[in-house]
């Protein structure tokens, strides 16, 4: 890689991303809605600007080599045309400037919501199907995105997805801090019986996984045009995980409990109230969410394994340690 570009490169994801492009010396132009001044120290070249504007991608991808598209707008909740403009006519910008400049590698941030048909996914992996039925606008447009990406892999630009799964550490600025709120307030409920397994991916092991996959397509190119699901490589009881979680952290244990029905029930509702009312912060349960909470979701990593080369480097109990002396310090 000689000179890479990050959309997203100033989020969670991205700036692992970063900081492991920069551990190796390779040269990084960050794009982001914003100016990330935190990236300087790193020698970081940063472009403020919209993956929504066609013409600012193609500049931004003139000289570049190596693409990692990270930028998305996130969430369970808000209105289709956002989430269809960002995800999916932004990556239809990122892939034009690709092959306007003649970049030759694309690596795609995913989710494995892609395929999430709202039952339990146990040892999932690639052959899955994509979904056709959503619940969330976020994962429909995931869809679309990351089939615009793989149908766009040949000759000339070798392109790949990787599917992380529900991403933490220090600095996550969204699972985290969302759960010790809610937690610290005492809105948590436990979803069902409390025994679905789910898989969780630290951040630098994602990381890892996407300059994996570009020396790959730099390489024997194995990877192109195929998905690959990231994570520790087992996954946990996620109210198990919660607790050992707030235990750390003082924080009362989660007793109270709901079941799925009824939780999904809630989030039928609530999702009609705020849509009726125009609301447009996110409900406190949705239908999206109650499946999440209480089914399970993990995925094999084998293909990861045997294409990419993958291991985590950062094991789940050396990550909570980690994790907490980053919430402890602050």
């Amino acid at each position: 890689m000689r000179k890479v570009l990050i959309t997203g490169g100033g989020g969670f994801v991205g700036q692992n991303i970063v900081r492991q492009l920069r551990a190796r010396d390779i040269p990084c132009l960050v794009v982001g809605r914003h100016l990330y001044p935190e990236l300087t120290p790193l020698g970081v070249t940063c472009r403020q600007g919209d993956i929504c504007d066609r013409d600012f991608m193609r500049e931004c991808c003139h000289g570049v080599d190596t693409v990692f598209h990270v930028a998305a707008l996130a969430g369970i909740w808000g209105r289709w045309q956002d989430y269809y403009a960002t995800n999916v006519l932004g990556t239809e910008n990122v892939l034009a400037g690709c092959r306007a400049e003649g970049v030759s590698r694309l690596i795609y941030t995913s989710t494995p919501s892609v395929v999430f048909n709202q039952q339990n996914i146990c040892n999932g992996d690639e052959q899955l199907p994509y979904a056709d039925r959503f619940l969330c606008h976020y994962a429909r447009s995931k869809v679309m995105a990351e089939q615009l990406v793989l149908a766009a892999s040949d000759q000339n630009l070798r392109t790949c997805a990787i599917r992380p799964h529900l991403v933490w550490g220090p600095g996550d600025p969204h699972l985290i801090p969302r759960l010790i709120a809610r937690g610290r307030k005492g809105q948590l409920r436990q979803v069902g019986a409390g025994q679905n397994l789910v898989d969780i991916s630290y951040v630098d092991n994602v990381a890892h996984a996407h300059l994996l996959a570009a020396d790959n397509l730099a390489g024997a190119g194995t990877a192109a045009g195929r998905a690959y699901f990231v994570s520790q490589g087992e996954p946990v009881n996620l109210w198990q995980w919660i607790g050992e979680l707030f235990m750390r952290l003082d924080i009362m244990p989660v007793r109270a409990k709901i079941c799925y029905p009824a939780a999904y029930g809630i989030g039928a509702l609530l999702e009609g109230v705020y849509g009726l009312a125009g609301w447009q912060q996110e409900p406190p349960m949705t239908r999206f969410l109650a499946q999440q909470l209480a089914k399970s979701h993990y995925f094999s990593i084998a293909r990861a394994c045997h294409d990419l080369g993958y291991q985590p480097l950062v094991s789940t109990t050396e990550g909570m340690e980690r994790l907490l002396a980053s919430l402890i310090t602050k």
